[in-house]
């Protein structure tokens, strides 16, 4: 199964009540391993949590640590990029080159990378001192 096909099979999974806007997410470790994830949205928390975060915490769990590529998914006009906690996490678990794609149902799909996405992130080597 591509990373497409994962990304659009786990958003019919998601819960949105609220937003009715579904998103997929899935994405392949640095061993090859596929981890999918989903939009997660609540009463108290009615933006919810995004599909990248919850794919990154399928991948955690699992005990991976590196990413490889990442494959994003919404019924939207346009790819929708992820948030700006999302782009953080990608950050956290993905060199600047890792690829980025942020895809449509209708097949539109546009491609990027966590280092454009994010450019000028946080990092441990903003804590070190000389």
């Amino acid at each position: 199964m591509t990373l497409k096909e994962a990304a659009r099979a786990v958003r019919k999974n998601a819960h949105a009540p609220y937003s009715n806007f579904q998103v997929g997410a899935a994405l392949r470790t640095a061993a090859g391993n596929v981890y999918v994830g989903c939009n997660v949205e609540n009463v108290a928390y009615p933006e919810g949590t995004c599909a990248e975060a919850g794919a990154i915490a399928a991948m955690v769990a699992a005990g991976e640590r590196e990413l490889a590529e990442v494959y994003v998914v919404a019924d939207s006009p346009a790819p929708v990029p992820p948030c700006g906690g999302c782009r953080q996490k990608l950050k956290e678990f993905g060199a600047g080159a890792v690829k980025v794609t942020m895809g449509t149902l209708e097949g539109v799909e546009q491609e990027t990378t966590i280092g454009d996405l994010l450019p000028g992130a946080f990092d441990v080597g903003h804590m070190a001192r000389s």
